[in-house]
């Protein structure tokens, strides 16, 4: 029996870009995923992790999502949507409201559960994927981010991240072979770097043992579809049926050439192995450009010049600009000035500008000037570095979720 289903993944719903908010711009594509829902009805969407940028999400990034679900599951009630935590998500946090996904026909993956004898409790890892007449069409096996604490030191096989992981995939690889007959898909759906994946700038490293990047091997031949997420760029990994979907927004100015996609994906296990899977692209359109200047400061203020004009009214709907501007002299105490001057007005929000060397290429790599205000979480690990403390992801991640909710406290502030 053939399954159908969408892959996407990394929505970060709730990012704050320079301290912009994308909500606009996540709302454009959600209206846009709807509508192909709407017209391509598939079986299944499988949302590959980071559904949200912080762990502590603001209460508007998560009626975006289940919002979402209750339209989605208007427009396609047969359709059911799996979700896996990323590394940004709260995995105990998104697994709280199953009862209300539940009503959307829903389910939510968040971590990974033992049972009292050590065993792993597979049966919330594996879940079934039904066709219209409620029959099974596929498995899902889903794999959120394996954090360290939550997968080692439960039996001798969990001495160490690698073992456990590799541990994970084959129980639960072995247990949806044992489940599945042979007119049913496996896919599996996974928040990891793999090797041999590219990645951006916005991307939080994954280090689990000391080892960034997992292997294919850990997929066994027996899997028809491997669904991923971490990865910002659509891309494949090893083999065409490994793939990222990629992040639906650029996060990044890094990010400004991605093709951001959603994959519309049709498996038949029955099909010769050759031709049992095939995909189509969903391009999604972009809500809000992205441009990045660069050169000689007068070759900078000419591609100011010739941006298009024509004012955008909503602040938060304006084009984000990225400005990197080459001298070998000290900077100009007004060139912040020149350079909003010199912007079509109403339009545009610079909010990079950056220096580089262009007959010292040496000292690109140590004096970077940004002439932007410092922001918050720059200041905070200013102070973090000076007092000696080593880079830690998860405090730093903590701070931006306070900084987002002072944001939003002066926010309702300024609307009373």
């Amino acid at each position: 029996m053939a399954v159908h289903f969408f892959h996407t993944s990394d929505w970060h719903l709730g990012q704050f870009f320079y301290n912009h908010s994308r909500q606009y711009e996540h709302e454009q594509f959600l209206m846009w995923l709807l509508e192909q829902i709407k017209q391509k009805q598939p079986n299944a969407l499988l949302i590959a992790g980071d559904i949200f940028d912080v762990i502590n999400p603001a209460s508007a990034a998560q009626k975006q999502l289940y919002q979402f679900l209750a339209d989605a599951h208007a427009l396609a009630p047969h359709m059911q949507t799996l979700m896996i935590a990323g590394n940004h998500d709260s995995g105990y946090r998104i697994e709280q409201v199953e009862p209300l996904l539940q009503k959307y026909n829903a389910r939510t993956v968040g971590v990974v559960r033992w049972k009292e004898d050590k065993t792993l409790d597979l049966d919330r890892l594996l879940l079934p994927i039904y066709d219209r007449a409620q029959q099974i069409v596929a498995w899902c096996l889903c794999l959120p981010f394996l954090r360290s604490a939550e997968i080692t030191g439960f039996n001798d096989h969990t001495s160490n991240s690698q073992n456990a992981i590799a541990y994970l995939h084959q129980q639960l690889i072995s247990e949806a072979k044992a489940r599945k007959t042979d007119d049913q898909a496996l896919i599996l759906m996974s928040h990891a770097h793999m090797q041999g994946g590219e990645t951006s700038d916005s991307e939080r490293p994954i280090i689990i043992g000391n080892e960034e990047a997992l292997s294919t091997t850990l997929f066994d031949e027996v899997i028809d579809y491997v669904a991923l997420g971490h990865l910002h760029k659509p891309q494949k990994v090893g083999q065409a049926h490994m793939r990222y979907s990629g992040s639906p927004i650029p996060l990044s100015f890094s990010e400004i050439n991605y093709k951001h996609q959603v994959l519309d994906v049709q498996l038949d296990p029955l099909q010769p192995e050759d031709t049992r899977f095939s995909y189509t692209a969903l391009p999604v359109p972009r809500s809000i450009e992205l441009h990045r200047i660069k050169g000689e400061l007068n070759e900078v203020f000419e591609q100011l010049k010739a941006l298009p004009e024509g004012e955008i009214s909503h602040i938060d709907q304006r084009e984000y600009i990225d400005i990197e501007y080459c001298t070998d002299t000290p900077p100009r105490p007004n060139l912040r000035q020149q350079f909003e001057d010199l912007l079509p007005k109403a339009r545009y929000r610079l909010v990079k500008i950056s220096r580089y060397y262009k007959n010292n290429p040496a000292e690109n790599t140590t004096l970077k000037v940004q002439l932007e205000p410092p922001t918050p979480e720059k200041l905070f690990e200013k102070i973090w570095q000076h007092k000696g403390y080593v880079h830690d992801d998860a405090v730093f991640k903590d701070f931006q979720s306070l900084v987002h909710e002072a944001q939003r406290s002066l926010e309702d502030k300024n609307t009373i």
